[in-house]
């Protein structure tokens, strides 16, 4: 299909493995595949290795674990890139596979092939990823954030001028050392209201309280001492409710009243978002001064589906001004767990005046998803219709301002999920990839690794595209 991007997410232990023309033969001939993600940097598990020790090993592939994974540069760093930041290109170089270099080899055999490869960085400033990248890396925690007690957090700051002149030139590293067709840049974290609510992606940490981001907030006219005593009350109130401390006018109101009393933690909340953004803006136009027919795209990550809060930090119709595509996960499959793990958490804090059952109704029409109820949430699969109106959505906002933005969803093939949790079924993919197309996406990407999905799996995804096109060719 010549104007769909049918994108599979791959890392470097697949082609060490199997053989880099034996996995773009599969992906070719199951998938349909046109496109690669190449994890080309990362530090998890949940782009890079072979799958979660203890999960299902795929049917394809090294039949072991491999328990000794690292992570970091799969392609090979050149140090006139990193002259502007302490972290230098052998810091950060894997040797999970020798000193091979997946770039150089992966990227021609795939263009001689006629697909495309984009440079697939994920931050890795998950909980893992960035302890990783500070037990590995010399003087990492320099670019650490602080939080509101002026300790080093787990989680690298945005604001950092290391930090950025890193990934600055990681990039710029990679879109001149390799002839790839676009760069995909991911980055699952919130800001510190998220963390403090709890959930699946938060730290608990209040940041970023560092020299760089309290002269940001000076700049904007936040009083800093003000933002951080609002984190240590809101910190009061967290741990409270959480040891069933029921405040006497109630969670919510109390909650409310704080943001009220502290106008600050909003604004703070506001700042980390913006850090992040003004990120992704550099990071745009300094790969359009370089290669300008480089795309460069952001992986928008699963929270969107199902926390109303993240989901206004995340607009999409904004980012269209600075992103080529936007790959949006819509996770169906395991998407009932998460979501299930959203709604406890906030029911451990803000929403803890009513059960869990009253909540999920209430946030699932502020999001617009009907996906049952909750005594089934836990281990419940959504439906392609999730899949169907998420990418409508995105389609919508980015077209509102008059941008040309491609939405490519994420689509769920063998994510893991825990005992007694819905498996990724070949029915699931066929629909979920279908309904993605016929809601008008410029195409899907498989994700989260090839190394942990089943061929037949894959296949579906090929069978759903055959399909399409077929269909499309007759109407």
């Amino acid at each position: 299909m010549q104007d769909k991007m049918i994108a599979m997410q791959v890392g470097a232990v697949s082609f060490a493995d199997e053989g880099t023309e034996a996995v773009l033969d599969a992906l070719q001939e199951k998938g349909k595949v046109n496109t690669l993600f190449l994890a080309n940097f990362t530090y998890t598990r949940g782009t890079g290795g072979r799958p979660f020790p203890g999960f299902p090993l795929a049917d394809h592939g090294t039949q072991e674990y491999d328990l000794n994974y690292v992570g970091g540069n799969f392609g090979t760093g050149h140090p006139e890139y990193y002259r502007n930041t302490f972290v230098q290109a052998d810091d950060f170089q894997s040797r999970d596979h020798g000193d091979w270099d997946m770039m150089a080899e992966v990227v021609p055999a795939a263009h001689r092939r006629g697909m495309k490869v984009y440079s697939w960085i994920e931050e890795s400033a998950g909980k893992k990823g960035a302890i990783e990248q500070s037990r590995r890396i010399p003087n990492f925690a320099q670019v650490l954030e602080i939080d509101a007690r002026g300790r080093k957090a787990k989680r690298p700051c945005f604001n950092h001028p290391d930090y950025r002149n890193w990934h600055f030139g990681l990039i710029e590293d990679y879109i001149k050392s390799y002839e790839v067709d676009g760069v995909a840049w991911g980055s699952e974290r919130q800001g510190p209201l998220g963390n403090m609510l709890g959930g699946r992606w938060a730290t608990g940490e209040m940041t970023c309280f560092c020299e760089h981001c309290r002269s940001r907030a000076r700049e904007k006219g936040i009083q800093v001492e003000r933002a951080r005593q609002g984190f240590l009350e809101l910190e009061k109130f967290i741990l409270s409710a959480r040891k069933n401390q029921r405040p006497n006018d109630g969670y919510f109101v109390t909650f409310w009243r704080l943001l009220l009393q502290y106008p600050e933690l909003l604004a703070w909340e506001s700042l980390w978002h913006e850090g992040q953004q003004q990120f992704f803006r550099e990071v745009y136009g300094m790969v359009k001064a370089i290669r300008p027919e480089v795309q460069v795209g952001w992986h928008v990550y699963h929270l969107h589906s199902f926390s109303p809060f993240h989901r206004a930090t995340q607009d999409l119709a904004a980012m269209s001004h600075y992103s080529d595509f936007i790959k949006l996960v819509v996770y169906n499959n395991c998407a009932g767990p998460r979501y299930a793990n959203f709604i406890e958490a906030i029911h451990k804090t803000i929403f803890k005046d009513a059960p869990p059952g009253d909540g999920v109704k209430l946030i699932s029409r502020f999001l617009d998803i009907d996906e049952g109820p909750w005594d089934e949430m836990h281990n419940r699969r959504w439906s392609a219709d999730y899949v169907r109106k998420e990418t409508q959505r995105a389609i919508n906002a980015v077209r509102s301002e008059g941008n040309a933005t491609l939405i490519i969803p994420g689509i769920d093939v063998d994510i893991p999920t825990d005992k007694g949790e819905s498996l990724t079924r070949q029915e699931d993919v066929y629909e979920a990839v279908t309904a993605a197309l016929e809601a008008g996406a410029d195409g899907v990407v498989l994700s989260r690794k090839y190394s942990e999905m089943k061929l037949a799996n894959v296949a579906a995804c090929g069978r759903a595209v055959d399909d399409f096109q077929r269909a499309n060719e007759n109407a």
